[in-house]
């Protein structure tokens, strides 16, 4: 009976640490496409999907990347809340995919959504970024994808602000930061 105790609160516990993970990315979004991040196409654009895709061994995918990028990008992770380096960044220019280094998001569309990570209310086109069903830790979620590389980046929900009221919720450790030059006149 002890021991039966013991197991369900270490289970209790277990699902609190996942909720923990997920504060303040608790709003779920729903979509038909269940997509392995190998083959990520787009699931929700009438643009023409990219033909240029970026395939690579785990091995390659290693060496290339560093271990929190590896882990992110390549075995789905999530780096803790308010810890990346571009949660609360604000510098112009654009976040590119730390592995093939596509394009993603613009910073003209990041806003500060309270929840620790990068948000942005859009791609920087509809065709850089692939959504597939996440079902993982007892939630329904929708997960975003880099489209070229199939690279894990986060999840995007319904919950940002207009023109799109949707928030892509993303891993600092899926970004690289390309700041914006200065202008020529």
């Amino acid at each position: 009976m002890n021991r039966e105790l013991n197991m369900k609160a270490i289970y209790i516990l277990g699902l609190l640490g996942v909720a923990a993970l997920v504060a303040g990315c608790n709003a779920s979004r729903t979509t038909d496409a269940t997509i392995s991040p190998a083959t990520a196409t787009p699931t929700a654009t009438t643009e023409p999907v990219m033909s240029d895709k970026v395939v690579k061994t785990d091995e390659e995918w290693k060496k290339e990347l560093t271990p929190e990028q590896y882990a992110v990008l390549r075995q789905k992770g999530t780096e803790r809340a308010f810890t990346g380096a571009y949660w609360n960044a604000k510098d112009k220019g654009v976040y590119r995919c730390a592995g093939c280094g596509e394009v993603l998001f613009q910073s003209d569309t990041k806003f500060d959504s309270g929840c620790g990570w990068p948000s942005f209310y859009a791609p920087s086109s509809s065709n850089v970024v692939a959504e597939a069903s996440d079902n993982s830790h007892f939630m329904q979620r929708t997960e975003v994808l880099c489209s070229k590389c199939g690279g894990h980046l986060g999840h995007v929900f319904d919950d940002g602000p207009q023109p799109t009221g949707l928030r892509y919720c993303i891993n600092s450790a899926s970004l690289k930061f390309e700041e914006k030059g200065p202008e020529k006149k």
